[in-house]
């Protein structure tokens, strides 16, 4: 009769231990994760978690135009949201491309609604990975208008631009590109 009360005795032990452990980490956690009250998701600071869209492309030096852009647009928030996501990601260089003065204009505050109808022309709600995307597929963007995909080889175009490059996120995925896309 005593060794099965040592053997129960031992096991509680061991298992308020074991919750008083586990309770630690989880604290731990909580001060890592952390976020200002009333803020929207890109207020969340996670040192664990993959970086999402928004994280990416401000990290990127050849994307603070779309960066600022999307700033301006209101949209961090949105794009740091779980997604998934598509994003068509214009370069610096592309937006030079534009006539003198369309980037600031498009930054205005008054500009407000056709930055976000651009940028939701690049972007598409789901992952478009580039070995599914087919020849003359068009796929419905965030502004309700249609992007052509084309395919040269083992080049892929959207609506002409080439994705030179294909980045994923822990909230979808970002394809660089050369150009901007303008809705028609």
């Amino acid at each position: 009769m005593r060794k099965p009360i040592q053997l129960l005795l031992v096991a509680c032990l061991f298992a308020t231990f074991g919750c008083k452990q586990n309770s630690e980490a989880t604290t731990e956690t909580k001060t890592e994760n952390t976020a200002t009250p009333g803020a929207g998701q890109s207020a969340v600071k996670d040192k664990n978690s993959a970086p999402n869209i928004v994280q990416v492309a401000s990290g990127s030096k050849d994307h603070t135009t779309l960066v600022a852009a999307v700033k301006a647009g209101g949209l961090v928030d949105a794009l740091s949201n779980a997604g998934p996501f598509t994003v068509f990601a214009p370069t610096n260089a592309a937006f030079d491309k534009l006539p003198a003065g369309t980037v600031e204009g498009l930054l205005k505050p008054e500009s407000k609604d056709a930055l976000v109808d651009i940028l939701g022309y690049h972007t598409y709600v789901g992952v478009l990975k580039l070995e599914y995307m087919q020849d003359g597929q068009e796929f419905g963007m965030v502004n309700g208008k249609k992007v052509k995909i084309t395919k040269k080889g083992d080049k892929t175009f959207v609506n002409g631009s080439e994705i030179v490059a294909s980045i994923p996120t822990s909230n979808g995925i970002i394809h660089v590109i050369g150009d901007v896309l303008l809705p028609k």
